[in-house]
């Protein structure tokens, strides 16, 4: 799990395979399914993480809460 610097995400980790791993800073921690690589390297590169993970993650793919 990678930190990153976000007032609403706490760290991310991608699996290579279409898994990607939110924490938040709430200790909440989701599986997203089916995410393509390239929104990985979009999230992370993203001057915002938050805006995109909301712009471009949540809402679009299968998810499951894993903890908290």
């Amino acid at each position: 799990m990678l930190a990153v610097q976000s007032s609403d995400l706490a760290g991310v980790d991608y699996d290579g395979r279409g898994t990607l791993t939110i924490a938040f800073h709430s200790r909440d921690i989701y599986e997203y399914y089916g995410v393509p690589e390239s929104k990985y390297r979009g999230l992370m590169s993203a001057r915002s993480h938050g805006k995109y993970f909301h712009a471009h993650i949540k809402g679009w793919y299968e998810y499951q809460k894993v903890r908290g």
